[in-house]
């Protein structure tokens, strides 16, 4: 079956004052396939994460989530509509277990107001006990139930970073924004990640963009990149053809054994 565009980048431009962080940049993202967005410090990739997910508002352009135009709407809205992301930084409730900071990423989902959730019965009590069904599926996938009652700022780094993803999964996307989720992880930490991306999108059919330092894991798992650079697109397509782009081996390294050669 061909998949269709879900998420369409079109002429994004946005500036800091003088600073502009994105110049015209555009691409599309298929439903069902991981993308990912590969560029030197400072080429604009975060900001282009923060603008599909609301926390930035460009200037100029578009940006369209399976056809509804996302301008002016704000994050929670995109949240609502299937968009969840992390962090480059981890952004937790630290002070908050495991199991609840879960439960905060259903906030989307419910019905009930505050009000009524103060008395646990009848409709309150269906919708919490399904909330944490779903809640536990998640646990049980990202293989975290010896950690699903610790304090998160008691856990390593590594299950840390692992809890911000399942949060955002807890949320029930369709289409998952990830910023650097193996940044600061050692190798065996970084393999589980990469198993847990790909089980992710070929488990859940949750489509994935991806923004990446390791070019190894990056030419592995993806079906499309596109690269920026000074916040311009600089090259596009396939990652052998991104491989073979004079353009983009320039921006890194400037020479043909660059670190897309190998991890």
């Amino acid at each position: 079956m061909e998949s269709k565009t879900q998420l369409k980048v079109d002429n994004v431009t946005l500036s800091f004052g003088g600073v502009n962080a994105l110049m015209g940049v555009g691409f599309q993202v298929m439903e069902g396939e991981i993308f990912s967005i590969i560029g030197p410090n400072g080429a604009g990739k975060t900001s282009m994460l923060n603008c599909i997910s609301g926390r930035y508002s460009p200037q100029k352009g578009s940006i369209t989530f399976e056809g509804t135009e996302l301008a002016g709407r704000a994050p929670a809205i995109r949240a609502k509509l299937g968009i969840a992301r992390s962090f480059q930084n981890i952004a937790l409730f630290k002070g908050m277990s495991v199991l609840d900071n879960l439960l905060i990423g259903r906030h989307t989902k419910i019905k009930n107001n505050w009000l009524l959730g103060g008395f646990y019965f009848g409709p309150c009590q269906k919708e919490e006990i399904e909330h944490r069904k779903y809640v536990e599926d998640i646990i049980d996938f990202l293989e975290i139930e010896h950690i699903r009652k610790r304090i998160v700022g008691t856990l390593a780094y590594g299950l840390q970073k692992r809890v911000e993803l399942a949060r955002a999964l807890a949320l029930g996307p369709k289409l998952l924004l990830l910023d650097e989720p193996m940044a600061g992880m050692n190798l065996e930490e970084t393999e589980d990640m990469v198993r847990f991306i790909l089980d992710i999108n070929q488990e859940r059919g949750i489509t994935i963009v991806l923004v990446e330092h390791d070019m190894g894991v990056v030419m592995d798992i993806s079906d499309h990149i596109v690269v920026l650079d000074f916040g311009q697109r600089i090259g596009f397509g396939t990652p052998e053809e991104v491989q073979k782009n004079p353009d983009v081996v320039r921006a890194y390294l400037g020479d043909e054994n660059s670190l897309f050669l190998g991890r």
